[in-house]
């Protein structure tokens, strides 16, 4: 290549302003998303295919059959009506879940660093179009098939695609075309560079195989097994149940059409076809919930996790700080300049500037590289604009055995190397005596003990250096020593009263960071992290898995830690029974964010692999959010819990009923019309009452929930079981007087049913809380049962109150009597329930809800 030949970069990078906004928008219609088919969003027709293919619904239809056998059509059609009322609800809620699911699945796609209008935005994958001119970086996932416009150090894992794991090298001066082109799905696993989009979707390489993958999982494997034994449990005992029924009516009354209506109502009050309903439910407005942090579950698993974290890993820079740096101090061996004074910004200060600026990648993304050209574009003007004009002749890009990037260009008759990254790394290729490096490390530890973050700047001639014959690594150099550049990046307003919550929550925080040791300390001091010891990565490489345990026990601030590191701490860790959160952004974080119980990812700075590898993403790096989270993670199981803790209560008195007039020679009491009417008050409760629940007031005041409980607890199962007999107690008594007092069958239809539905929404306030209070029961703040318990007493009130719907229900006269003895019931119930909770759980003592 000519000397005054310019490089691609030259020609693109820096004269192009991209797409318009408006452009994008016409492709986009035109074009449609750059996004492959989804296989696993259920539509309309899947969701109605999938509900009518429920038991429920075949009970439903079944018993619409047998009244039209015995004659009685209006029955036949209320019944029928029901059935398609039921549906309804589940596909409206089922459907809800999925818009839920659809919003998030867009938030997870892959993003794309473009330029539109002449400046950079960071978009979706899926809004990426053809001649969209993206900006690559190391650990992103390429979006679209994409030409390779400049290349710095780039490597390309293009696995997915080729089958091959060996990652590939992509340069403009490759002989290959293929080395030129980025392709879909491919991820940079080093350097970066710019490329201009070709083609998108089914057009790009992927596209034409169908490699499409799914980004967000729809169930929850260990609580699906276990909502999965529930519902066989309950379907066998049903089904026995409704056999035997068949058979009793049958035998002891002659009429098997009506033994079929009696067994179909057993069978109904037994099936729990609530928990699938509950589990989607909760699974898919838990994310959503827990997205209204400005946190993405990625993986619905998470959820189940986050109450039981005992350990949360966090980075410093970025999570605990704003991640927003700025450069308050520069040192060379003969100047000191700081920011906050009026100190002179001498010659020595501007030669070690412009080398860290060199050094640094443009465009920049990067915090330390913008920092740095930030100061660059008031302090030397020219020096910045130049910068931009000229590529790198030779890149070297972040590396796991040296922490330290660096960028060769041409200057004058010779090239040069620019460099900067951590001490430990320059230092030891720079020519220094025992004496200039003390003197370097002193200078560092005064500025890292005011919680800044220090970088090392050096630069090296190349008297003989072509493209091909570049040393591998910056290892192989010798530099000259320049100075230090100093980043300021203040601690995050929000993270000491977070940390202090996770401390009363029972959950252990640990700094890990690649940061300076006294940096590392200096901010967890300000964040409220015990900061007594500080070990480092080379002591972790001296110690043996024990002592490494043993120090886990009481040390909280781990600094320049290795990806290779992290994975050890994690790993060891689970090893102690701990359940770990582990946060990330990087592609070499991936293995220990994998590893993790919960591995959690930066959205704003996060590499798409660290996100891949995730199952939280949090949008805005910031470490409260992983608090609010937790805190969510408690609530959402709490509540799952006493929905299906109020799912077992409430189904035995309707099988009670069902089955007591059976055995005892009485009139039946509920018929499958009845139980429909009970599921449309129960479905709701179930899945939309008790999910918008508030928190417990004890969420974040007690230690973690232990992973290897069961959903719900045998103490908790005997606490609804005892819920619902006592309800089937109290109402067989009222059953029992009613009969005595010879009343009508209708009469006594109404007011049992009456007592029922009552006692029902009784039921729901006793489970709303785990703690005893009356007060809380009935006046905690909940919207969707106000509204709940409104519609089901106006229902209620038409049916009793209705001649035509009196005929469909069978019900007699409405007696104002009767009801206000059901209404007595129903409260001295509820009193009674709270009284024994209050024993049950030994609330004068201490509430233990795990």
């Amino acid at each position: 290549m000519q000397k005054n030949k310019k490089t691609p970069i030259e020609s693109h990078e820096l004269s192009t302003s991209g797409l318009t906004t408006k452009l994008a928008l016409a492709r986009l219609k035109v074009e449609g998303f750059n996004e492959l088919p989804t296989k696993n969003r259920r539509d309309f027709l899947r969701i109605f295919l999938d509900v009518i293919r429920e038991p429920m619904f075949a009970l439903l239809v079944g018993g619409g059959v047998v009244y039209l056998l015995l004659g009685d059509r209006i029955d036949a059609i209320f019944l029928l009506v029901f059935a398609c009322l039921s549906v309804s609800i589940t596909i409206v809620q089922e459907s809800r879940s999925e818009h839920v699911l659809d919003a998030l699945r867009n938030l997870a796609s892959p993003r794309a660093l473009v330029v539109r209008d002449g400046k950079q935005q960071t978009i979706s994958g899926r809004e990426v179009v053809r001649g969209d001119y993206l900006i690559i970086a190391e650990g992103e996932r390429i979006s679209a098939d994409a030409k390779l416009l400049s290349a710095q150090d780039l490597l390309v894992d293009e696995s997915q695609l080729t089958g091959e794991s060996v990652p590939v090298a992509k340069s403009m001066y490759a002989k290959n075309p293929q080395e030129m082109m980025l392709f879909a799905g491919s991820l940079v696993v080093r350097g970066s560079g710019t490329a201009l989009v070709e083609a998108i979707v089914l057009n790009t390489e992927m596209g034409k195989i169908g490699g499409a993958l799914s980004t967000i999982e729809t169930e929850q494997p260990h609580l699906q097994k276990q909502i999965k034994h529930l519902v066989r449990n309950f379907a066998i005992i049903g089904s026995l149940a409704g056999l035997i029924a068949v058979a009793l009516y049958g035998f002891l009354r002659g009429s098997w059409l009506e033994a079929m209506l009696s067994g179909i109502a057993l069978g109904m009050s037994l099936l729990p076809q609530e928990f699938p309903l509950v589990m989607a439910v909760f699974m898919a407005m838990g994310a959503w919930r827990i997205s209204q942090a400005r946190v993405l579950t990625r993986r619905a698993s998470a959820i189940e996790s986050l109450g039981a974290t005992t350990v949360l890993c966090t980075d410093k820079t970025g999570t605990l700080t704003k991640n927003k740096m700025t450069v308050v101090a520069i040192v060379s061996q003969t100047e000191d300049w700081q920011s906050s004074s009026n100190s002179l910004f001498g010659i020595q200060t501007q030669v070690v500037l412009e080398a860290a600026l060199y050094a640094s990648q443009s465009p920049a993304t990067d915090p330390m590289d913008i920092a740095i050209q930030t100061l660059a574009k008031t302090k030397i003007i020219d020096t910045y604009q130049e910068r931009t004009r000229l590529a790198p002749l030779h890149a070297y890009g972040l590396r796991p055995d040296c922490f330290a990037v660096g960028n060769a260009f041409k200057q004058s008759s010779a090239n040069t190397l620019f460099t900067k990254g951590a001490l430990e790394a320059i230092l030891p290729i720079c020519t220094l005596s025992d004496d200039e490096k003390s003197k370097i490390h002193a200078q560092a530890e005064t500025l890292a003990k005011q919680g800044i973050r220090v970088l090392a700047v050096a630069r090296s001639v190349i008297s003989d250096a072509s493209k091909e014959n570049f040393p591998s690594s910056l290892k192989d150099y010798s530099c000259e020593y320049l100075g230090l550049i100093g980043l300021a990046d203040p601690l995050r307003n929000h993270v000491p009263q977070a940390i202090q919550e996770c401390h009363t929550a029972g959950i252990k925080v640990l700094m890990i960071t690649g940061d300076y040791p006294v940096t590392a300390r200096a901010i967890a001091q300000q964040a409220g992290i015990q900061a007594d010891v500080v070990i480092t990565g080379d002591e972790i490489e001296k110690m043996s898995d024990q002592a490494l345990a043993n120090a886990l026990k009481t040390s909280y601030i781990f600094a320049r830690i290795k990806p290779n590191q992290k994975l050890r701490l994690v790993q060891i860790l689970k090893k102690n029974g701990e359940v770990v959160a582990m946060t990330g952004d990087g592609v070499n974080d991936a293995p220990a964010i994998k590893a993790a119980n919960i591995g959690i990812s930066m959205g704003g700075r996060g590499t798409d692999v660290a996100r891949e590898a995730s199952s939280i993403v949090l949008l805005d790096d910031d470490f409260s959010a992983i608090v609010k989270t937790i805190r969510l993670g408690r609530r959402i199981y709490d509540n799952l819990r006493k929905a299906i803790e109020y799912i077992i209560a409430v189904h035995i008195p309707i099988a009670g009923l069902a089955i007591l007039p059976l055995l005892f020679g009485m009139p039946l009491i509920l018929n499958p019309i009845h139980i429909a009417f009970l599921e449309m008050l129960i479905d709701p409760a179930c899945s939309i009452v008790f999910e918008a629940e508030a928190e417990e007031s004890n969420v974040m005041s007690r230690t973690p929930r232990n992973t290897k409980e069961p959903l719900v607890l045998r103490k908790r199962v005997l606490w609804a079981i005892a819920q619902g007999s006592t309800v089937l107690l109290i109402l067989s008594m009222m059953l029992l007087w009613a009969t005595l007092l010879k009343m009508p069958e209708d009469a006594i239809r109404t007011f049992l049913f009456t007592s029922l539905v009552m006692m029902n929404v009784g039921l729901i306030l006793v489970n709303r809380t785990f703690s005893a209070s009356l007060m809380r029961a009935i006046f905690k703040p909940n919207r969707a049962l106000l509204i709940l318990i409104s519609l089901v007493y106006s229902v209620l009130a038409i049916t009793v109150f209705w001649q035509p719907a009196r005929v469909v229900f069978h019900f007699g006269e409405f007696n104002w009597q009767l009801f206000t003895v059901s209404l007595v019931a129903s409260f001295g119930l509820l009193i009674l329930l709270e009284g024994i909770k209050m024993v049950w759980f030994d609330l004068n003592k201490k509430v233990k809800t795990n």
